[in-house]
């Protein structure tokens, strides 16, 4: 498929202070002024990520009455539940405070609904259970900025609760007692894009302060041994790793590299990483998909149970459960997209694509969706029909809102929301038609053909002879690399490629020459380039260091490869 190939000028005056004042190399500045560190100051501390560069928790509206009631809560002895959402940020916010009240002493309850059975968020027959069950405060995570009813329920009943949350904030607040979210319009919280479980920490951080305060009895928990939960959370939910969640996730891998959890352990060993430096990257792929894998599945509680554990043996059959689970999801996924792609009539008129159908799992869909989306190039919806009842999720692209889109579409939906990019929705079968015209209508009109042109975004033009160590070596500095911090991905124009050599049936081993220096490439799944025989071409790709006995070389991971416009 053809894709546009974009590279941005960096201000040479702004990169070449940056080279100065830090001792850093050319390309290092330019991928700094690219990721908007254009002071020195701000740049020195993007490259050394500091807690005491976490911002005042109290400055989040409610957080003062939110604290206050918990200390209430606590002081009464009344019975305290979390409710958590049953993905991996709300999994990890519930398994957060639930961490940290243990640590206090503080016996607490943990509620995340089945997704299956009970849908996102809090609901009417859950909120009377557990006041049947005499629960006096609820906390929400990663959930309740929508549940409206659900909580005027809750208080009608006599429960008092505390909304943790993180998305869109809809225009009726819900009658909490707190409601922490960044988003709400009038909270002075400088940060608006922490996670469900970033904007909990924070609660913590809050929590902890004023019993330091007030003279607790006790031995108070030390808050970074919380950061490796901290940072699956936020990783998983891919909210930007800058500024706040750049902190918690740096302090939190290295928690993660020598975690006293017994849970984490045991995932990391099953997912082939134990003993290894962490990285985001590890957890977006290996780490976080096993402990989603539980709620997608089946139930959230094997999750949040891995996460809790204080016994070795519990912990390894958990691990092992959810490693099974997730392999489970992979097969199912894997089915469901060769059924969704098999509905899609190519050449693609529309500019979006919603697509339905009975018996595809709801827990799944909205992974094939993002890989429609990112295969299409276009926005995608995924509904399971389960009777009259339509369930699913939505992707969008850069130039697609899609839960502004579905705003627009509110009409035939029954319940929606989510985030400019993801979204759920649920709606009755009699509407799905309706809907789709409308939704796809909208995007119609929304998407230019550009938008449908797969876009390869390049940090800096290089020269193979720029390529040493050093400069490998201060990329990682700009880690951990993420959604809105991706790794840098370089280029070199007009290169020849003397040699190719298909490696596994499926790969491409490289080797190129350019401005008179060789370097070596394997190019993951482009086995069909070869052979390569003449012409010059453009090259993106990862630099990496090939560390073998000691002797430390670099070597390219190419992600693109390209005829060259260039001549000579």
């Amino acid at each position: 498929m053809e894709k546009r190939w974009k590279i941005s000028p960096a201000n040479d005056v702004v990169k070449k202070r940056l080279e100065d004042e830090l001792n850093i190399l050319p390309v290092t500045a330019e991928l700094l002024v690219k990721r908007g560190m254009a002071e020195p100051e701000r740049a020195y501390s993007f490259l050394s990520p500091d807690l005491k560069d976490l911002y005042d928790p109290f400055s989040m509206k409610d957080m003062d009455r939110a604290v206050e009631r918990i200390l209430r809560a606590i002081q009464r002895g009344e019975k305290i539940c979390i409710w958590g959402d049953y993905d991996v940020d709300g999994t990890t916010g519930t398994a957060l405070f639930y961490l940290f009240f243990r640590e206090l002493g503080i016996d607490t309850g943990c509620h995340i609904p089945h997704r299956l059975k009970d849908g996102y968020g809090l609901n009417a027959e859950g909120v009377k259970k557990l006041h049947a069950d005499g629960v006096n405060l609820v906390i929400t995570v990663d959930c309740g900025i929508s549940s409206h009813e659900e909580i005027g329920l809750a208080r009608s009943l006599g429960m008092d609760c505390i909304v943790v949350d993180h998305h869109e904030v809809p225009p009726r607040i819900p009658p909490a007692c707190a409601v922490l979210n960044p988003k709400q319009k009038d909270c002075d919280y400088p940060f608006k894009a922490l996670a469900g479980v970033g904007v909990a920490f924070n609660l913590v951080i809050a929590i902890r302060a004023r019993l330091r305060k007030l003279g607790w009895h006790m031995e108070l928990p030390n808050l970074k041994r919380y950061l490796d939960v901290v940072a699956i959370g936020t990783v998983a939910d891919v909210v930007p790793l800058v500024d706040q969640n750049r902190i918690l996730v740096s302090y939190g891998l290295k928690e993660l590299a020598s975690t006293r959890r017994v849970g984490l352990a045991s995932l990391m060993d099953v997912a082939g990483i134990s003993g290894l430096k962490p990285t985001a990257e590890q957890i977006a792929f290996q780490l976080a998909p096993r402990i989603n894998a539980s709620g997608r599945m089946d139930s959230a509680d094997t999750a949040l149970r891995l996460l809790v554990t204080r016994d070795p043996q519990e912990a390894r059959k958990l691990a092992g459960l959810l490693n099974r689970e997730n392999s489970k999801r992979q097969s199912v996924e894997e089915r469901i997209l060769r059924e969704a792609v098999s509905m899609v009539e190519e050449p693609l008129e529309d500019r979006a694509m919603v697509l339905a159908r009975e018996g595809w799992h709801p827990g799944v869909i909205g992974i094939v969706a993002s890989r429609l989306m990112e295969r299409f190039t276009r926005p995608a919806i995924l509904l399971s029909i389960d009777g009259n009842t339509v369930k699913g999720s939505a992707r969008g692209t850069a130039g697609c809102n899609i839960i502004d889109t579905l705003h627009r579409c509110e009409a035939y939906l029954e319940k929606y929301g989510g985030h400019r990019s993801a979204a759920g929705l649920t709606l009755k079968r009699e509407n799905l038609d309706a809907f789709r015209k409308e939704f796809i209508g909208l995007v119609n009109s929304t998407l230019t053909a550009e938008d449908l042109v797969p876009l390869v975004e390049l940090d800096a033009q290089v020269t193979l002879d720029e390529l040493k160590p050093r400069l490998v070596d201060e990329i990682e500095r700009l880690s951990p690399f993420g959604h809105k911090n991706e790794r840098p991905l370089l280029c070199i124009m007009g290169a020849n490629i003397l040699h190719t050599e298909v490696v596994k049936d499926r790969h491409l081993r490289v080797m190129i020459k350019h401005n008179g220096t060789l370097q070596n490439g394997i190019a993951f799944d482009m086995a069909g380039y070869h052979p390569i025989r003449e012409g010059l071409f453009d090259i993106a790709f990862y630099p990496y260091i090939d560390d073998w006995q000691g002797l430390r070389k670099v070597r390219l991971r190419i992600e693109e490869l390209k005829p060259s416009l260039q001549t000579s």
